[in-house]
């Protein structure tokens, strides 16, 4: 079988194509634009654990792993339509898992025209691409900010979730409405997966875990928002990837129905103030600590209930925070110091 994965050398799609890899019966190609939003270098170290090396990497050409015989990669941006209609032509792919996307809660409210282009426009090119060329499943990154002003928790995907407070947010709620829309009309399995706080090796620079260890390693003051009174269900990403591969390979469809929305999380939040200490322990270091108000766009806590994925799948969180914080500092501490 042949897999499309999409933001390839962003965080979780990296770690999604390791995994996939593995697998003896999967063709996998990789596909990401490697913007700048964070420092490309770090989205090339990805790629060279994949066995890609950036020297041969050129826009629209494929590029074979050194490592794995089953892995393509190809620099390709979502907002090109042509060229991603033609790499589905060429390929006809049996699924594709959809992680690309402009990330960031913050970044939105300065930079919407960025993510209206590859969250909105780009993901309308992936639905038509697999109208034209139809797949067997298109799975695809949603997440927990869509809920919003929900005050109900743990958040389940029966909720109401039209109340998002960032356009990020925003944009992801539209990718669940685009998505059941296409597989109303045109019979497109889709599967939404609503990540919850990922963290772990070659994490994102922006995120908070990445943020605090870098500037407790240089004894420098880290921003703790809401005055530190904030809970996240951090779910570290061994995890996440498997839940991907569960439901990309094993969701049955029933009722006649073909969409899904899923919660993927550890459904344990954690408070955001013990995540620090867990973290200064393992850096063995104190942090400096500026206390501010909650930021915009930002919620108070978030909580996953995970049920769908227990009962259709028998997934179950593997990781917990003291384990994925300690395996994350050593590879920080390995790459960064």
């Amino acid at each position: 079988m042949k897999i499309l994965v999409t933001g390839a050398a962003g965080f979780i799609g990296f770690h999604t194509v390791l995994r996939l890899v593995e697998e003896k019966d999967c063709e996998v190609v990789g596909l990401d634009n490697i913007n700048d939003y964070y420092p490309m270098t770090l989205k090339f170290e990805r790629l060279k654990q994949l066995g890609i090396s950036p020297e041969f990497i050129r826009y629209n050409s494929m590029v074979n792993s050194d490592k794995f015989k089953n892995l393509l990669f190809i620099r390709l941006d979502l907002i090109d339509e042509t060229h991603i209609v033609q790499l589905f032509q060429n390929n006809r792919f049996d699924y594709v898992i959809h992680l690309a996307a402009q990330a960031g809660v913050r970044y939105s409210i300065d930079n919407p025209n960025t993510y209206i282009q590859s969250n909105i426009v780009g993901f309308s090119h992936i639905l038509e691409a697999c109208r034209a060329f139809p797949v067997k499943h298109l799975v695809y990154a949603s997440s927990s900010s869509v809920y919003g002003l929900n005050k109900e928790q743990p958040f389940s995907p029966d909720h109401k979730t039209d109340e998002p407070i960032s356009l990020y947010a925003a944009t992801k709620k539209s990718n669940e409405l685009m998505a059941h829309t296409y597989s109303h009309l045109f019979n497109i399995p889709t599967s939404g997966l609503r990540f919850f706080t990922v963290y772990g090796p070659w994490g994102r620079p922006d995120m908070a875990p990445m943020l605090f260890a870098k500037a407790i390693s240089e004894n420098k003051v880290i921003k703790v928002f809401n005055n530190g009174n904030m809970e996240r269900d951090f779910t570290y990403i061994s995890d996440i990837v498997e839940g991907i591969k569960l439901v990309t390979l094993n969701t049955k469809w029933d009722d006649g129905k073909c969409f899904k929305i899923h919660n993927i999380g550890n459904g344990k939040p954690v408070k955001l103030m013990n995540f620090i200490e867990v973290l200064e322990s393992c850096l063995g270091k104190r942090s400096k600590k500026e206390f501010l108000p909650m930021q915009e766009g930002d919620v108070y806590s978030t909580y996953a209930d995970i049920n769908t994925l227990r009962n259709d799948f028998n997934y179950e969180p593997k990781v917990e925070v003291d384990n994925g914080v300690a395996e994350f500092v050593e590879w920080f501490e390995e790459f960064y110091l």
